[in-house]
């Protein structure tokens, strides 16, 4: 009952932030008037600014903006115990995530849709609008390529997930039009699409025949391995997605896949519910809620700064500042609606981290599967199996169940020993594809207590993380090729304002970086977990920095600017610790200077920005005195 304790008390917590603090900030400190003209409408061109349903837009805000972030982060997170993860996803994103989006989403607004960096420019110099933009630019690379590479990973290990992922293309193009030009309600249009999804869900997740797997051709070049060639199908799906009209496909993906999602969440949550109720879901008896010898038992790094920046997107993102300013600033259609856009799909994504949490402690202990065991108890079989080969067809087959059930009983860890074999190992030996298998096997375990076998249950959570991720890299395009259209303007070389080849070269970048090998050993393909030990502190300094320019817009404003500048002076200083520590402790150490060199740019670069603050802010506080 404690597990379901955990669960209600969080979700409670989110639905009476959403109330009380999200509408104080947009009523006292935004103040939001309905009668406001948004972009979707003033510049509306059916590409970009489309005016869109409030529950589509806010499916696509969501999806875009969670991807793998809330299941990757907390994973990993909870090595460090399962309380300091849960309190931080509490806590962080009711004050700060919830805050950071709804800020960058309005501002925005306010703004004719521009980008973070655009914003920046107009709030406090054109110096900062170029440093942010180079800055954005180089982030959003590695998200591209990285979560390419989970994605054709999750394909490749789920192969269940791929027909669901690939159908939801053609579905979300015939919900955009039938809605779009058409005029078909979008409760019929949602019907219609939940069941083709749900039917290839079903099909996909109950038989292999469906499973769609490609094969590998490293017998004639070590890069043609399969996750590869998936990484190639998904890059080239991105393009056309970021530039075909965002009504026609992004649009209506990021709404269907927010349908699907919807569903697997509920029953992950219902079978939480029933595992709670039934005692089965134990996360005390499960896993530690604080571990404080990580660092000497398992090499981890410290909790303090670490925690903040390892569990991300669940708590605060910067990339949630380029979704808000980037796509969904253009799709709005009123400005009442920036509250449940900015400041609640924040929130829901929250509540993810805590079921990833749930799942990855309590869900893990109810039972997984120990492969060196399962690998001993075959080799046993296959003994038992020999032995009895004189023996008549219906005795072996007796025997044969009689020893399945034996094998299986004796593969399966259940409780504290679950969690131990994944997380009582050496912090280096933690890898992204493994953490989210490990929330992949917890989530099919609640889902098991609705009734749905384990296998079934794997296959629609692996489902739900590619289609989240799918819904990330795309949008990420997209925003990317709005930054490098504003970079064209800015350094006046025209060609780049187009938006095919302002997409091309973003994907050229990601590509680039996505190709390479992370290691000399390491496969083709893995190029974007390179810098990936410098994402996670560049993302939350971003987020520090987009507070800081809500911060001084609120001053300029004569608002309460305190609500976003103390927020904002944290995540700027806690990346900022996290970074320095690794580039002194870990990166020099090891020889690592390519991520020192960008460690320290990252550095630089914010310590810039906080200073044109500083003169944005004096500036302010020289006219007001003069006025």
């Amino acid at each position: 009952m404690f597990t379901l304790l955990i669960a209600f008390l969080s979700f409670f917590g989110f639905i009476l932030a959403y109330n009380t603090y999200g509408r104080f900030l947009a009523r006292k400190i935004f103040r939001l008037r309905s009668d406001e003209i948004v972009p979707s409408v003033e510049l509306r061109d059916d590409v970009d600014f489309v005016p869109t349903n409030r529950y589509v837009i806010f499916g696509h805000h969501f999806t875009a903006i969670a991807g793998t972030g809330p299941i990757v982060g907390p994973t990993i997170a909870i090595i460090w115990g399962w309380l300091p993860a849960l309190l931080w996803v509490i806590f962080g994103s009711i004050f700060i995530g919830a805050v950071h989006d709804f800020a960058a989403l309005v501002l925005s607004l306010r703004n004719k849709g521009h980008s973070l960096g655009d914003v920046a420019g107009d709030v406090l110099s054109p110096s900062a609008k170029l440093l942010l933009l180079i800055l954005l630019t180089f982030i959003l690379a590695i998200i591209i390529a990285v979560f390419g590479n989970v994605i054709a990973k999750t394909f490749e290990d789920y192969p269940q997930s791929v027909m669901p992922t690939v159908i939801s293309i053609p579905v979300a193009i015939i919900l955009g039009m039938i809605t779009h030009r058409y005029g078909v309600s979008l409760f019929l249009a949602s019907l219609f699409s939940i069941f083709i999804l749900g039917a290839t869900v079903i099909l996909s997740a109950s038989s292999s025949m469906f499973a769609v797997k490609i094969p590998s051709f490293e017998s004639y070049h070590a890069s043609l391995n399969s996750t590869m060639i998936w990484t190639w199908i998904l890059f080239i799906y991105c393009y056309f997605a970021s530039v075909l009209p965002v009504w026609l496909l992004l649009q209506p993906r990021d709404y269907v896949n927010s349908l699907i999602l919807y569903i697997a969440l509920a029953l992950i949550v219902i079978g939480l519910i029933i595992a709670g109720i039934t005692g089965s879901a134990d996360i005390m008896g499960s896993s530690p809620p604080l571990r404080i010898n990580a660092a000497s038992e398992s090499g981890a790094p410290p909790i303090l700064p670490f925690l903040f920046i390892t569990v991300a997107c669940g708590a605060v993102s910067g990339f949630h500042a380029l979704v808000s300013s980037g796509t969904s600033s253009k799709q709005v259609a009123s400005m009442k609606d920036a509250q449940f856009v900015g400041y609640g799909g924040m929130l829901l994504e929250a509540a993810l981290a805590v079921i990833v949490i749930l799942s990855c402690t309590a869900g893990i202990g109810i039972g997984i599967v120990n492969s060196t065991s399962a690998a001993a108890s075959t080799q046993n079989q296959n003994l038992n199996q020999a032995q009895s080969h004189n023996q008549s067809q219906s005795q072996s087959q007796n025997k044969n169940q009689s020893v399945e059930l034996l094998s299986r009983s004796a593969d399966l860890v259940t409780g504290r020993a679950a969690w131990d074999l994944r997380y009582n190992r050496n912090w280096k030996d933690m890898n992204l594809g493994e953490q989210v298998g490990t929330f992949i096997e917890g989530g099919a375990n609640f889902i098991s207590k609705v009734g749905i076998p384990v296998k079934f249950g794997q296959g629609i959570i692996a489902i739900l993380v590619a289609c989240f991720a799918a819904t990330t890299i795309d949008a990420a395009l997209r925003l990317m090729r709005y930054i490098l259209q504003e970079l064209g303007g800015m350094i006046h070389f025209t060609p780049l304002k187009n938006r095919f080849l302002a997409t091309g070269i973003g994907l050229a970048m990601a590509v680039g970086l996505a190709f390479c090998k992370s290691s000399p050993d390491a496969p083709y393909g893995t190029g974007g977990l390179i810098l990936w030990p410098i994402f996670g502190a560049g993302n939350q300094v971003i987020a520090g920095l987009t507070l800081m320019v809500a911060g001084v817009y609120l001053f300029r404003e004569k608002s309460s600017a305190a609500y976003l500048l103390i927020p904002g002076a944290v995540m700027i200083g806690i990346p900022l610790w996290a970074m320095l520590y690794n580039i002194i402790f870990v990166f020099v150490v090891k020889g690592q200077y390519l991520l020192t060199a960008v460690g320290v740019f990252i550095i630089l670069l914010a310590i810039w920005l906080i200073y044109e603050a500083y003169i944005a802010m004096n500036k302010l506080i020289a006219l007001n005195k003069i006025s």
